[in-house]
């Protein structure tokens, strides 16, 4: 006889108490093997794929997607030995109804009188959400449905009935994020047409709509503001002004701005910068790629050669790699550099950790970052990637900036912030000349150092990146 057990949100470490699901990745009645992952939730850290410890038959799920859960919470429960859904319930009505209380809020949107068009996953097919069909289950009589509190599924609701944009059937979005930022700023998903596989509708097609939606308010106010006033009228009717946009902060960007708040009230810091001629850096390293060949290997970038001349930069001035214990006032100096990068994505600004990065050579840590930031942009880096890291190097050059004053990556004690290089007037060798020119400026916490600590080290950072003969010394 089949065992019906509980599933619960796991402890995913590094601190988390919450996570917000994504995607469920089974239905209720699927067949699922042990450590088959069950559901995609956005942690403070990344994205992370749960897999679930039994194996059997799924009998309930737990949570909207959209929706948060504590740590410990029900995510689903399992028929153990079970090779098709139980005819009998499987848990109790308590267990039923705390789910539908924890997805509170994601419920009240699947009302259909609420005239909220909520949608799931998959193209433009009959239903909102497709279910999958598993071969085992092909054939099989349907067994009769669990009587548990059944979980809402999402499901689009057109405002009338007839064609949506030219066609029959609901409106097909691509993940819950992109419904809330609709919903966020008013944009009518059955108003538009999907730029992905078969209509799905994106987030950049979202994105048009508010831009869109926000040019023609500008218009609409100019064309008001040109009108004259009609001294006659009686009485004057006031506008009503627009509502304030709230976003939550919560998740990727949440802990982000914790780390920030917390950098900027504990951290006595300052900043020192500097320009210096990257031309020689420039022409070392189209050397070093031109040298493997068309098949001798991934190129190296420039940001593994700035990052590998901060390690040796470390080296030299390891005060710069350390933390500050509060409890016991001390300075604590780390071992090794584990060297963070800031990476931007679609979720918000991460900061993965390349480890061990001074035991590694320019190639090593040019590769190390390479599959990092493919993991960053598709949100599978884990919180272990995300953390642990001893100092920082942010190149906000990328965004066509010239300099910054970058914040400390707490509990860090430093960050080097890395501009665009271009082209300007530089005096070479005694002459005018165009050279590439680059502004380093580098952020630290003045308890672990003084300045003249500070500027040694970005000193010898621009001298590497002036004269790159520098750096053989200590390789």
């Amino acid at each position: 006889m089949a065992q019906v057990l509980e599933f619960k949100l796991p402890d995913l470490g590094e601190g988390l108490t919450e996570a917000e699901i994504v995607r469920w990745l089974v239905e209720v009645g699927d067949v699922v093997a042990i450590d088959q992952p069950v559901v995609e939730v956005e942690t403070a850290k990344a994205m992370v794929e749960v897999p679930c410890p039994y194996g059997g038959v799924v009998t309930a799920r737990f949570g909207e997607e959209g929706s948060e859960l504590p740590v410990g919470a029900p995510l689903l429960t399992v028929a153990v030995g079970a090779t098709e859904a139980p005819a009998s319930p499987a848990p109790s009505t308590s267990s039923a109804s705390g789910a539908s209380s924890a997805g509170a809020p994601a419920a009240e949107e699947s009302s259909a009188g609420s005239g909220n068009v909520l949608v799931g996953y998959g193209t433009g097919a009959p239903a909102a959400r497709r279910r999958r069909i598993r071969p085992e289950r092909v054939g099989t009589p349907a067994a009769p449905a669990p009587v548990v509190e059944p979980e809402p599924v999402p499901v689009a609701v057109p405002a009338a009935t007839g064609e949506v944009n030219g066609q029959q059937g609901p409106v097909a979005v691509v993940s819950p994020l992109v419904r809330r930022l609709a919903r966020q700023h008013e944009i009518d998903l059955r108003r538009l047409t999907g730029s992905g596989p078969d209509g799905l509708i994106l987030r950049a097609d979202v994105d048009s709509a508010i831009r869109e939606a926000e040019e023609a308010a500008r218009a609409q106010t100019r064309t008001a503001a040109a009108e004259p006033a009609v001294a006659e009228a009686p009485t004057a009717v006031a506008a009503a002004p627009a509502a304030a946009e709230r976003i939550p902060l919560r998740g990727v960007r949440g802990a982000v701005a914790d780390k920030l708040s917390r950098s900027r009230s504990e951290i006595p810091d300052a900043t020192c910068w500097v320009d210096a001629d990257a031309t020689e850096l420039m022409a070392a390293r189209a050397a070093m790629n031109a040298a493997s060949g068309p098949s001798g290997g991934p190129k190296v970038s420039v940001l593994a050669l700035l990052a590998r001349i901060c390690t040796a930069a470390l080296a030299r001035y390891p005060e710069l790699n350390s933390t500050v214990d509060t409890a016991a006032r001390e300075i604590v100096r780390l071992p090794g550099v584990h060297l963070g990068f800031a990476a931007q994505t679609e979720r918000g600004l991460v900061v993965p950790v390349v480890r061990d990065a001074h035991t590694r050579n320019a190639e090593s840590i040019g590769a190390e970052i390479a599959r990092l930031t493919e993991l960053a942009r598709t949100g599978k880096l884990s919180p272990a990637q995300l953390t642990g890291g001893t100092f920082t190097l942010n190149n906000y050059g990328v965004f066509g900036v010239d300099g910054s004053t970058p914040i400390i990556n707490h509990p860090e004690a430093a960050m080097l912030g890395v501009g665009r290089i271009m082209p300007k007037p530089w005096v070479h060798n005694g002459e005018l000349a165009v050279r590439q020119v680059v502004q380093l400026a580098l952020t630290f916490d003045h308890r672990v150092c003084d300045g003249g600590t500070a500027g040694g080290f970005l000193r010898y950072v621009a001298d590497c990146v002036e004269q790159p003969a520098v750096l053989l010394r200590t390789l």
